[in-house]
């Protein structure tokens, strides 16, 4: 059965070429809204705060600063309105998920960049 599915995912879901990203990286992400008949591309720019699941199940959620409100959101990594993504710092981190970073503010809220 699982290779049914397996099967299933590698065949019917396309694969785009994003870059590797992991939590504390800050990243933008450009997506397609449709409004009516229109359609416009937008960005979402933030820290990625987790990764979950595995091959065409994978999420990451994205949080930003939106004036003094923090802003997250979830996207799928096989969302058919994903464009692309961009990498803008890697960060360092020691976590997987960082879910601490909720809480912070100010100068605390930054993370250090991760060189090479």
């Amino acid at each position: 059965m699982s290779n049914l599915l397996d099967f299933v995912q590698n065949e019917l879901v396309s694969k785009k070429d994003f870059p590797n990203f992991s939590a504390g990286d800050t990243i933008t992400v450009y997506y397609e809204i449709k409004e009516g008949e229109k359609t416009r591309t937008q960005f979402f720019k933030g820290v990625v705060i987790q990764k979950r699941g595995s091959s065409s199940t994978e999420t990451f959620t994205i949080r930003k600063m939106s004036g003094a409100i923090g802003v997250e959101r979830i996207f799928p990594i096989n969302m058919p309105a994903l464009q692309k993504i961009e990498m803008n710092q890697k960060g360092k981190v020691r976590r997987a998920r960082i879910y601490y970073f909720r809480e912070l503010t100010g100068k605390k809220a930054k993370i250090k960049e991760r060189r090479g």
